[in-house]
């Protein structure tokens, strides 16, 4: 705790900060700046709610690619993405990334457009327990006991919550899985695909599919992009920016910040969308579905416990 205190600017900051703690603030900043914006991607979703969850998908997938194009031109960063693309083993594990990120992306959008932004949220608190449940399986990585009681307090949450909701909150489990599953097989690169690489490998595999789905919808007038006037068209074409810098600040933040303090950052978004979901789209939220939502939560801070006991026991005398 006392760490995390000095990163976000305790007494104990020197004046004159050494470069690893330099490091870390810039971390800090870009981790909370990642997830703020993926937080409020809900707002921006609903500003462009005329177009299709489908079509919405398409242009973010053209205008990432875009937008990638830019600045791996500026950073002069082209071999780098063509050695990536023409590794076989690096492009067909991306290509699986992006089936299960646009997978992702297409939940999201429908999750946000239909009116079912807490549900959606829910989906990412539970992430953490969908990824700790993927390395047991997975992996062969062994439980503590907190984990277990995590694991516990988030099936009993998906009992409570498919009784609220009258159903399985699949939106919630459909996100959380995909994403768990999406960060899985990009832990599978590691370091041999940079942020900016990995995402242009990834979406110029989305693109042919992405470019024919808005042909189509173009030949059969349910394309919206081109017209319902610049404004809508720019929207859109935000897409890319939204898409990209989040991922790339948070590719600043993982090299330069603890596992457990991106761990403790990850609950910003959720919780963003959650407050949205409540106070601005006005979602329904009778108590049962405020038990399950709870039971999560507290899921959750066992599992932020957990992490900090990890941290603690591992951490180098005097550090």
């Amino acid at each position: 705790m006392r760490r995390a205190f000095d990163l976000l600017g305790g007494v104990r900051t020197p004046p004159s900060p050494s470069p690893a703690r330099s490091a870390q603030r810039v971390g800090l900043i870009a981790g909370i700046a990642s997830y703020l914006i993926w937080g409020v991607l809900p707002l921006y979703f609903k500003t462009i709610e005329t177009a299709s969850p489908v079509e919405i998908v398409a242009a973010r997938v053209v205008f990432s690619l875009a937008l990638c194009a830019v600045l791996l031109t500026a950073t002069r960063s082209w071999s780098s993405f063509l050695h990536v693309l023409r590794t076989p083993r690096l492009s067909l594990t991306l290509a699986l990334a992006s089936a299960l990120v646009a997978a992702n992306w297409l939940t999201y959008t429908f999750t946000v457009i239909s009116g079912n932004t807490a549900e959606g949220s829910l989906g990412y608190f539970i992430n953490p327990l969908i990824s700790t449940v993927l390395g047991v399986l997975v992996l062969r990585e062994r439980l503590s006991r907190l984990q277990w009681a995590a694991m516990a307090l988030g099936l009993a949450a998906v009992v409570v919550l498919s009784v609220a909701y009258g159903h399985v909150p699949w939106i919630g489990l459909a996100l959380a899985l995909t994403f768990g599953f999406y960060g899985l097989v990009k832990n599978r690169v590691g370091r041999e695909a940079g942020a900016l690489q990995g995402l242009s490998v990834e979406t110029t595999w989305l693109a042919p599919v992405a470019l024919v789905v808005l042909l189509v919808m173009g030949a059969h007038g349910w394309l919206t992009l081109f017209s319902q006037g610049q404004g809508h068209f720019w929207l859109l074409a935000a897409s890319g920016v939204t898409t990209a810098v989040p991922l790339l600040t948070f590719a600043a933040a993982a090299s330069r910040l603890p596992l457990t303090t991106i761990a403790m950052l990850q609950y910003i978004a959720p919780t963003l969308m959650f407050v949205f979901a409540v106070t601005v789209f006005h979602e329904p939220m009778p108590p049962q579905r405020w038990a399950g939502f709870v039971l999560v939560w507290i899921a959750v801070v066992v599992l932020i416990v957990d992490a900090l006991r990890q941290a603690r026991r591992t951490r180098l005398p005097g550090v």
